[in-house]
């Protein structure tokens, strides 16, 4: 099975996707990741992808449906892929499209993690981490139990991302209603868009997900 998950940063799909992988098997092809994996072991389309990155450009759809076919080479037939970040435009969809017919895949599902902005940017500015053990936290969803402490290494040091602060998180926001605007009604005609309540609680999203893929 092959899906595409759609959704703004911050709305989740990291946590599913990786929650189909230990669950289904799946892969999560996170083209950024790609990119990098790439461009360090030295592949032929790494090489290309690294000169014109070097020289400050934008790689190419042609770049990316490289890396991304020769991923899925790398799977062969037995697993199913989940794309994240990719496609963003009509012409990525097309390339898509093109991609998986020559390897005999069709594409299942188009999942939209669907969010409230407002609601979306509370839970990622209030967002904080133990400088120490890594372990979560939040202003509004949980505290340390002991006020300025980690619950789980005792640790009194604490940090937050700089780019979790309103404005970046509603630029990105805008950004991804530009990006997908234009490939979510190709998806739609073809009827495989499904959307899902992201502001629910990750077990009930999983739940909503797999119940999609399970023709539920």
């Amino acid at each position: 099975m092959n899906i595409i998950l759609l959704g703004p940063p911050g709305a989740g799909k990291g946590t599913q996707a990786s929650r189909l992988e230990n669950e289904r098997g799946m892969v999560q092809l996170s083209t950024g990741d790609m990119l990098r994996a790439a461009v360090k072991a030295g592949t032929p389309i790494g090489l290309k992808a690294k000169a014109v990155m070097d020289a400050g450009e934008l790689v190419s759809d042609e770049i990316v449906s490289g890396i991304i076919g020769d991923r899925l080479d790398e799977l062969g037939d037995a697993k199913g892929a989940i794309f994240d970040g990719y496609p963003r435009t009509a012409a990525q969809a097309e390339s898509l499209d093109t991609i998986l017919a020559e390897r005999g895949r069709t594409l299942d599902h188009v999942i939209e993690l669907v969010v409230d902005e407002d609601a979306l940017v509370e839970r990622i500015t209030g967002r904080f981490t133990c400088a120490k053990c890594g372990e979560g936290y939040h202003d509004s969803f949980k505290l340390p139990k002991a006020q300025g402490v980690c619950d789980v290494c005792g640790s009194t040091e604490f940090k937050r991302r700089p780019d979790d602060n309103e404005e970046t998180v509603r630029t990105r926001m805008a950004e991804y209603r530009a990006k997908t605007a234009p490939i979510l009604p190709i998806y739609e005609a073809r009827g495989l868009v499904k959307r899902v309540d992201g502001m629910a609680d990750i077990g009930e999203v999983t739940a909503a997900i797999e119940a999609i893929l399970d023709g539920k």
